[in-house]
């Protein structure tokens, strides 16, 4: 994305999520000025804080006597953000400006409202940042019908139909990735980088079919480094095979027969399309940044 130098902005799309915070000062023509990138996320933040960070972060972008609409989506909205954003409850439209939740400031330049994630009672699960991008992938394809996977840390499976999210699933897969690489036994036998894409895909096909099995199956790529000095960027693969082909044989029946739409063109996502596609899914790879944009901008056309 090219910077468009001292130019001012009219509005601000920004993603504050738990570490990481992203503000897209826009012009007129709803196209990003530019993209900052912040680690002021949630996670470091005071409610008092959220204000002044913004201001340092934009000030370039104000324009004399003139203020600025800032739409958020994430963890901005979260019970230990900047103000709480109720959720909205599936079966439900990705939730818009009419439901967000406007924060009052200090500064008059800043008119903020916090967009609010989505909730399914039964069984309980929540999102916040997800439902954004999701109203972008609905902008995209007005009529879709069929799932969309937002690969992560904590990655999650939404059905969508008649331009709502139906249900959502999520799945804890990369944090629990993140934890046996770095707290238990098999710390000693996975690399920390590099990828050998047929032993995932070993992984993926073993998880299939023996999904009990799993445990076994971890503590044998620990067997298997002290017996025959396995490869550790194999068996950091095949690890990452069992755990994700774990999650895509459970979700199954929201996936089979249709098109997955998987948000994001990282590794990560590419890794879910080669899991998906052992199991002869197809798939389609989103632009996140774009989904989010599509979204926040969505929102923003309703201010009068």
């Amino acid at each position: 994305m090219t910077e468009r130098k001292n130019a001012k902005a009219v509005w601000v799309a920004v993603d504050w999520g738990t570490s990481h915070l992203r503000l897209w000062p826009m012009a007129s023509d709803d196209t990003p000025l530019c993209r900052i990138d912040s680690d002021m996320g949630m996670g470091v933040l005071e409610p008092a804080a959220y204000e002044s960070t913004l201001l340092a972060l934009l000030e370039p972008y104000f324009s004399p006597d003139a203020s600025l609409d800032v739409i958020c989506c994430g963890m901005a909205g979260s019970r230990q953000g900047w103000s709480e954003a109720p959720y909205a409850t599936a079966p439900c439209r990705p939730p818009s400006l009419d439901l967000a939740t406007r924060v009052e400031t200090a500064d008059a330049r800043l008119n903020v409202y916090i967009l609010p994630g989505v909730k399914q009672n039964d069984p309980a699960d929540v999102m916040r940042g997800e439902e954004t991008q999701i109203a972008g992938a609905l902008v995209a394809q007005p009529g879709m019908d069929g799932v969309i996977c937002l690969p992560g840390t904590h990655t999650k499976w939404v059905s969508v139909r008649g331009g709502e999210i139906t249900s959502f699933a999520t799945f804890l897969t990369g944090e629990l990735f993140q934890l046996i690489s770095k707290q238990s036994v098999l710390r000693h036998t996975l690399a920390t980088a590099g990828w050998n894409n047929a032993a995932f895909e070993a992984g993926c096909l073993a998880a299939v079919e023996a999904p009990q099995a799993l445990a076994n199956a971890l503590f044998g790529l620990r067997a298997e480094a002290l017996l025959t000095d396995l490869d550790p960027v194999e068996a950091r693969s095949r690890a990452s095979g069992y755990l994700i082909g774990l999650e895509i044989a459970d979700m199954r029946p929201r996936w089979q027969g249709k098109t997955v739409v998987l948000v994001g063109e990282n590794e990560i996502a590419q890794a879910y399309a080669t899991a998906l596609g052992t199991q002869g899914a197809e798939t389609v790879l989103a632009d996140a940044e774009e989904y989010t944009l599509a979204g926040l901008r969505s929102a923003r056309a309703q201010i009068a």
